[in-house]
């Protein structure tokens, strides 16, 4: 028999496996298995859905949505509540899947369960406000009286990464379920258990079978053939892949929502609190390894306060503990995958090679695991390097030096992607005048990364290169719905009454306009 990963949790037998494994439906006969960080050896198997699974998972999604639009929003939010529940209770299940799969840290897997139950409870809670009904002043006031109204979309594709499985695989679902909306969701080849955990306790909260569906399996085929199906899709991803997305989706004249890639700068101030800079930097650069949209890869320094800061944050990187396996023991974990592993190698081994200097770390740690890869920290690196501007989503941050705000913002503004950003400084009125020159969807003061999107009643998402759309807040749930204005007259269709000569009506509208201009009226 082939080996299999050593890390699979006590918990996860055989027939709790096959009660996973039952929320992919296909004929076929094939499986994926992904291979765990931890050792590189087989996870656990699952079935593997061809285009035509897709379509099948559609047409389902697309006959149980209407009776599900029409129970009460506070129905479908009771079932949102009762996830919520079974995940903070079932959490440590759902935690041995995250890192058993990604490798990462067990804090930061426990991080997207706090981030996905406040993502829940926001919706289950204020969504209904978001969606009501709208009066609109109409053309004729008294007889006439007009509504926009939210419609759902239908089918919702979701596309979602490895790197979050839990927060990004459902977080987006949750909005757009309570919409009255259906899903069909892509699991990522590497990390299909934890969504389809996720699967069941929304089954055991009480949502119909055919209102999720999940398919797995390769991510070409079956993400365009989700695009092909869906009346609107999410995805969440690198920009290359963004494109391919959005272009399918636009010769159907769909929607889209993208979060795409980043190469996200901290700057560092001459006031701040090297330190507090210093900690901030080191959680946002090496949080999940690096394998985050919005984390830190470049670190912008005032020149006075450069040495100073390079030494707070070489003290605070040699802190980190860097480990693997299920448990609370380390700070760091390994890369979630061979090919990640040989990218940020290969970008660490481009710059060093083109003249950067390595402070801290800068190679693997095959002795802690096959996919460990040190926390780095890098200086002098410029713009013929892959690193400069290219993101590495690995554990690594450049260190770039320069003499004040504007030519911090400059620095901050290099490139074409614009996710997220991070201002250090005493000055926080500075730092909000600052935020808005920089191109960038979010920027936190004195907070590496985190502050903005755990704000869940603000938007998230990326500008230029970065995206198209917003997570959370009101455009996270109205995103998977259409706007419908709904006018209503007590006296028949407007016009000439019958009779009577068109150029009295014409006459009697001409005074009107004028008169409401000189009123100030619309």
């Amino acid at each position: 028999m082939s080996p299999v990963s050593a890390h699979r949790p006590a918990w996860l037998t055989d027939a709790r496996l096959a009660s996973l494994r039952r929320w992919v439906r296909t004929d076929r006969l094939g499986t994926i298995t992904a291979l765990s960080p931890f050792d590189a050896l087989p996870t656990a198997p699952v079935p593997e859905c061809s285009p035509d699974d897709v379509e099948a998972a559609a047409a389902r999604a697309r006959a149980a949505q209407p009776a599900w639009a029409a129970l009460s929003f506070e129905a479908r939010a009771a079932v949102i509540l009762r996830f919520h529940d079974l995940l903070v209770e079932r959490q440590d299940e759902v935690l041995d899947l995250i890192q058993w799969e990604v490798g990462k840290a067990r804090l930061h897997a426990w991080q997207e369960l706090l981030l996905l139950g406040t993502v829940a409870r926001h919706y289950a809670r204020h969504g209904r406000s978001y969606l009501k009904d709208r009066a609109v002043r109409p053309p004729v006031p008294v007889v006439t009286r007009v509504t926009e109204v939210r419609v759902p979309k239908g089918v919702v594709g979701v596309i979602s990464p490895w790197n979050y499985p839990l927060y990004l695989g459902v977080a987006d679902l949750i909005p757009a379920l309570l919409a009255g909306n259906t899903v069909v969701s892509k699991a990522d080849p590497q990390t299909p258990l934890t969504l389809l955990w996720a699967r069941a306790r929304m089954a055991e909260a009480g949502l119909p079978e055919d209102v999720w569906q999940v398919v797995a399996g390769d991510g070409p085929s079956l993400g365009e053939a989700v695009v092909d199906a869906a009346d609107y899709v999410c995805f969440t991803g690198s920009t290359a892949t963004g494109r391919i997305v959005a272009e399918r989706a636009a010769r159907r004249l769909i929607g889209v929502s993208l979060e795409l890639g980043g190469k996200n700068p901290l700057i560092v101030r001459a006031d701040a609190d090297l330190d507090l800079a210093a900690r901030g930097t080191v959680d946002a650069a090496f949080a999940n390894s690096g394998q985050m949209c919005i984390h830190i890869e470049r670190v912008i320094i005032h020149r006075k306060v450069y040495d100073a800061f390079t030494e707070a944050l070489l003290a605070a990187t040699s802190a980190q503990r860097l480990g693997q396996g299920l448990g609370f023991g380390y700070d760091v974990g390994p890369l979630a995958s061979r090919a990640q592993l040989e990218k940020v190698s290969g970008h660490v081994a481009d710059a060093v090679a083109k003249g950067a200097t390595v402070l801290a770390g800068g190679r693997a740690r095959p002795d802690i695991g096959p996919y460990a890869y040190q926390p780095t920290v890098l200086d002098g690196v410029t713009g013929d390097m892959d690193l400069c501007l290219g993101e590495t989503f690995g554990p690594v941050v450049a260190l770039h030096r320069v003499d004040g705000d504007d030519e911090a913002v400059a620095a901050a503004n290099l490139g074409r992607q614009g996710l997220s950003a991070s201002i250090f400084t005493a000055d926080t009125a500075a730092a909000q005048a600052l935020a808005r020159r920089i191109r960038s969807g979010a920027v936190n003061v004195n907070d590496g990364a985190g502050l903005a999107i755990a704000t869940v009643e603000a938007p998230m998402g990326g500008r230029g290169e970065s995206g198209l759309g917003r997570r959370h807040g009101a455009e996270g749930i109205r995103r998977f719905t259409d706007a419908q204005t709904v006018a209503v007259s007590r006296l028949g269709p407007l016009g000439p009454p019958p009779g009577r000569p068109v150029e009295s009506f014409v006459a009697l509208g001409t005074k009107q306009l004028k008169l409401l201009r000189r009123l100030g009226i619309r």
